[in-house]
């Protein structure tokens, strides 16, 4: 998605305020990150290069992810993990395969538009990759995360741009071998128009109950959620969540505590009860949307989303965009939180928020949350 996105120049934005419990990494880049087990950190750099630090984030090196012949990029919107079996499986989009279009007298992708899903593996720490395959080739906006069931199972989240008219469509992938084959989840269609239109950029953690949660973007002032009982092969209870979000991507993660930890772009700026609004022109979107993205937000949960720790914004940058959040838990109740839009680098203790106030859903003020 944010490759379609106009962001503003830096030149039009005020300088980057942290909120005082976090504190600016300074040789960190853009996540996501994973730890082998004998204690390395893997991410991926430049769309070409995996990088490793033996350090903790100190120092790091690159190796070449592909052959001079590959027509391979990796997207700026991945998802990492290393497995129990110490695999590295990535999901990416392939940007050496791009082709957008769009008929704005049709609102509407043509036959040439592709973006396409794939994934990889390394069995040796990030030092060769092995496994390619291209999942599918429709339009991807972004994939998210990639999480590990309790039973093993990979599942990651991914998107496929439809036609007639075009818009979003939200699936997920999930294998039981350790990454070598996928299975695609049904298709999470609920309708609506343009090239930002639909449903988009999913998060998905697994509930200590062992259903899968799922956090859809939308232009509809809030996320929706869906659940899965079969570790991500069907997605059957689709509806709008009490969690009101602009339109941009959140993320969940589940923490070494047993909290949950939502990173996300509130509906409107703190302490304001509305924003601007854009699109409704069936280009962009069918209806008008806030793209609210000058804060990032976190809240926490102890008891699965059944109710969150007050929202905290850590990083305001007026006239920017702070978004599309990555999170690694670099020790137990020590985040790396990183956001492809705005380039946050910033460390967060978990325990620096244990006395936030709870409230019962994340609505708005105005909704009665």
């Amino acid at each position: 998605m944010s490759e379609q996105i106009q962001t503003v120049e830096d030149s039009a934005a005020d300088q980057l305020w942290l909120e005082p419990r976090v504190q600016a990494l300074q040789t960190v880049r853009l996540g996501p990150y994973a730890r082998l087990m004998d204690g390395t950190i893997v991410g991926v750099q430049d769309g070409l290069e995996a990088a490793l630090s033996e350090d903790d984030g100190v120092t790091w090196s690159r190796i070449p992810m592909f052959s001079r012949e590959a027509q391979v990029e990796v997207s700026r919107e991945r998802a990492l993990i290393v497995t129990r079996k110490n695999t590295l499986v990535l999901a990416f989009m392939n940007l050496l395969d791009r082709v957008w279009t769009w008929d704005s007298e049709t609102s509407d992708i043509t036959t040439e538009t592709r973006l396409p899903t794939c994934v990889m593996r390394s069995v040796d720490g990030g030092r060769t990759w092995q496994d390619f395959q291209l999942l599918h080739s429709e339009w991807t906006g972004a994939i998210r995360n990639m999480i590990q069931t309790h039973d093993g199972t990979l599942v990651f989240t991914s998107m496929m741009m439809l036609a007639h008219p075009g818009r979003h469509s939200v699936v997920t992938y999930r294998s039981t071998d350790d990454g070598l084959t996928w299975q695609r989840s049904n298709i999470i269609d609920l309708g609506g128009i343009g090239h930002h239109g639909g449903v988009t950029e999913a998060t998905v953690e697994q509930l200590r109950d062992g259903r899968l949660w799922l956090l859809l973007r939308t232009n509809w002032g809030r996320f929706w959620e869906a659940f899965s009982e079969d570790d991500g092969a069907s997605w059957r209870v689709i509806r709008p969540s009490t969690i009101a979000a602009s339109s941009a991507p959140g993320l969940l993660k589940r923490l070494a505590s047993g909290q949950l930890m939502l990173l996300w772009n509130r509906l409107y700026p703190e302490g304001r009860t509305a924003y601007a609004l854009t699109g409704g022109d069936n280009q962009w979107s069918e209806v008008p949307c806030s793209n609210h993205r000058e804060e990032l937000s976190v809240a926490f949960s102890t008891n699965d989303g059944a109710t969150w720790t007050r929202p905290v914004t850590i990083a305001r940058q007026s006239g920017a965009w702070l978004s599309y959040p990555y999170a690694f838990e670099v020790h137990p109740g020590e985040l790396w939180i990183t956001t492809m839009q705005g380039d946050v680098r910033v460390k967060l203790r978990e325990e620096a928020f244990a006395n936030e106030p709870e409230v019962s859903d994340l609505r708005c003020a105005h909704e009665g949350g």
